[in-house]
């Protein structure tokens, strides 16, 4: 991989960082998750810059961008589109729904019936639309991103484990820090208009490939092997890491070495990714958990788990 696309990587963080102030990690994590065509949940309360960071995501790498906003009486229709009848030619013609895009940010996924949530998670997974039997191929380059609030969860209806299991990575920006919302609150707004064009829709194509390129040693592949198994032994956890999502982990790793400048992965690599993988997997024994707990949890799974010494 040449060095002139690690470079654009890192420009596409920089984009982005224009207008999501001190959330450089964030940011970084949610390009690894598009590079590694995996999908981003964010829990966060509302108000801390999703919607301007995906948009920016979108403008920074040429790609359509459409918003669906979740209610209870949103339809599965509403979202993968619908036939219609056409007296002229009398044939149904497919009319496609806001799903058909790049870069789709699904806000308030929680707030939708499960009938809905399937629709567009079983999407997310095949890539693709069936409607009256016929397939319609969704972009190559789809990534959602969901949101849900943390706080409200009146009239809301919870994801599933085995749901939530389709995004990738599971992260919260949170409030920006003392002297990034004081620069917010003395300057003008920031919108997408200050984002450059870095990539294009061919070129994210070809960097998403390359991330199957990306060298795992077999010493750093076991310890991510122990940290998912450690995962299943906590006495906190009723269950842990799937397979699935140890592969998820995996190719999320891969991802993020990319965005760091290498072609290899590293222990680091997994230990930074770690709760974005595990958080919104473990099945937990006690239903009072809270975020701390769960926080407190992964970081003890990362320190039983010794780090493999370079050789």
């Amino acid at each position: 991989m040449e060095r002139e696309h690690f470079l654009k990587i890192t420009r596409l963080i920089d984009e982005v960082e224009k207008v999501v102030l001190g959330k450089r990690e964030v940011v970084q994590l949610t390009i690894a998750a598009m590079l590694a065509s995996g999908h981003v949940l964010f829990e966060d309360v509302p108000g801390v810059g999703k919607t301007v960071m995906v948009k920016a995501i979108a403008k920074a790498v040429h790609g359509d961008f459409s918003r669906i906003q979740f209610t209870p009486d949103l339809l599965p229709s509403d979202i993968l589109g619908v036939s219609i009848f056409d007296n002229r030619t009398t044939q149904f013609e497919f009319r496609q729904g806001p799903i058909f895009t790049t870069i789709l940010l699904a806000d308030e996924i929680n707030r939708t019936s499960p009938r809905t949530q399937a629709a567009l998670l079983e999407a997310m997974s095949e890539w693709a639309v069936t409607i009256d039997g016929a397939t319609y191929p969704l972009s190559e380059n789809f990534f959602v991103m969901a949101t849900q609030n943390p706080i409200d969860y009146e009239g809301t209806y919870p994801l599933p484990e085995a749901q939530l299991d389709r995004f990738l990575f599971k992260l919260t920006i949170g409030y920006p820090a003392a002297a990034d919302e004081l620069q917010l609150m003395q300057s003008r707004p920031k919108t997408t208009e200050v984002i450059d064009q870095v990539i294009n829709t061919a070129e994210l194509a070809y960097l998403k490939q390359q991330v199957d390129e990306v060298y795992l040693d077999e010493v750093v592949a076991s310890y991510a092997l122990s940290l998912v198994q450690k995962s299943r032994e906590h006495k906190q956890v009723e269950l842990g890491i799937s397979p699935r999502g140890s592969m998820a982990f995996i190719r999320g790793a891969k991802a993020y070495a990319l965005t760091e400048g290498r072609t290899f992965v590293t222990p680091r690599d997994l230990q930074i990714i770690l709760p974005a993988v595990f958080s919104h997997r473990l099945l937990l024994k006690s239903l009072r958990t809270n975020q701390t707990d769960v926080t407190d949890i992964l970081n003890e799974i990362i320190a039983d788990v010794p780090v493999p010494v370079r050789r």
